[in-house]
C-alpha cells in the first residue's frame, strides 16, 4: 500500500490492473489504495461488465471492512450534447450504469463531455445550442445520480483548457481534474489544478510514454512532486486516481509517487 498518513485525499487507482474482472481486481486492490474507479465501458446490449446484484453486494462489503470508496467512470461513447432529452441513448446508457452502481454510494460519476463539434470555433448559435444541450443533459443525469454535484466532468486532452467553463458556470457538476491529459497537450499542470480545485471530486494522474495512461515512472519527479505538494497545501479531500491499466504500471506508479512524497528520486 502506497503510505498516505498525513494526507487529506484518497489515493487509488482503476479496476483494470490485474487481467480479471472487477470483483477480482477490487479484491486484490483491498488494502493497496483507498478507492477503486469502477471502469463500466462496456454497458452495450449483449455481453456486458455491469456488475450484478450479487457483485454489488460484495463491492459493498469489501468497501466497508477496508475504508475503500468506488468512483465510476461513465462509458467514453456518451454523446451528452447531442440531445438533451429523457430518451437519448446516451442518457439511457448513463442511467444504466448509475442504477446498476447507485448502491455503491460512488464518491463520484467521472464522465466525458464531448464537444468535437464546436471545440475548434463555431457560430455562435452553434455553440449556444450545444451548451443549452450539455446542460439539459446533465440535469437529467444528475437527478439519476442523486445530485448534479455528483458528475465530474474530465478535461480531454484536444480541447481548449477554458472549454467547459461556460457548462460549469450554468450547472454546479463537478470537476475531474486529468493531470494526465495536460501533460499530453503540454499545459502546467499545477497552475491548471490550482484554479480548479474548488470544483474538483477527482483527479486523474498517469504518465506519457507515447501516449497517455502509461506509468507515472515516466514522469519527472519534479512534476509529479508539483502535483502532490499542490493537492497537500490546499488539503485536497477528494480522490487522486492512478489511472493505468496494468499491474506494472500500477506498482511502477506507487513507486514513482512514493519517492515524490518522501522527496527521492526513482
Amino acid at each position: 500500500m502506497i503510505e498516505t498518513n498525513g494526507f487529506s485525499f484518497r489515493l487509488g487507482t482503476t479496476s483494470y490492473i490485474i487481467p480479471a474482472d472487477i470483483l477480482s481486481n477490487v479484491r486484490y486492490l483491498a488494502g493497496k489504495v483507498r478507492d477503486v474507479e469502477l471502469v463500466l465501458f462496456d454497458v452495450d446490449d449483449g455481453m456486458n461488465n455491469l456488475p450484478s446484484k450479487e457483485e454489488i453486494d460484495e463491492l459493498r462489503r469489501i468497501g466497508s471492512d477496508q475504508d475503500l470508496t468506488y468512483t465510476v467512470h461513465l462509458p467514453l461513447d456518451l454523446r451528452l450534447a447531442d440531445d438533451g432529452t429523457a430518451c437519448h441513448a446516451s442518457i439511457d446508457k448513463a442511467r444504466r450504469v448509475i442504477e446498476s452502481s447507485g448502491r455503491l454510494d460512488p464518491w463520484a460519476y467521472v464522465l466525458h463531455l464531448n464537444g468535437k463539434s464546436v471545440r475548434n470555433g463555431a457560430s455562435s448559435g452553434v455553440m449556444r445550442y450545444w451548451l443549452e444541450q450539455a446542460v439539459r443533459s446533465l440535469e437529467i443525469v444528475g437527478e439519476c445520480a442523486g445530485g448534479v454535484e455528483k458528475l465530474a466532468v474530465e478535461n480531454l486532452e484536444g480541447y481548449p483548457l477554458d472549454f467547459y467553463e461556460p457548462v460549469l458556470k450554468r450547472i454546479a457538476v463537478s470537476r475531474t481534474v486529468d493531470i494526465g491529459h495536460l501533460w499530453l497537450d503540454g499545459h502546467d499542470a499545477g497552475a491548471y489544478l490550482h484554479g480548479a480545485l474548488p470544483r474538483t471530486r477527482v483527479v486523474h494522474i498517469h504518465g506519457i510514454d507515447g501516449r497517455d495512461h502509461r506509468s507515472l515512472a515516466n514522469v519527472s519527479q519534479e512534476k509529479l512532486r508539483a502535483v502532490l505538494n499542490e493537492l497537500v497545501r490546499t488539503g485536497y479531500r477528494g480522490v487522486l486516481t492512478v489511472e493505468v491499466f496494468s499491474e506494472v504500471d500500477f506498482l511502477t506508479s506507487s513507486a514513482a509517487i512514493q519517492a515524490a512524497m518522501k522527496g527521492e528520486q526513482v
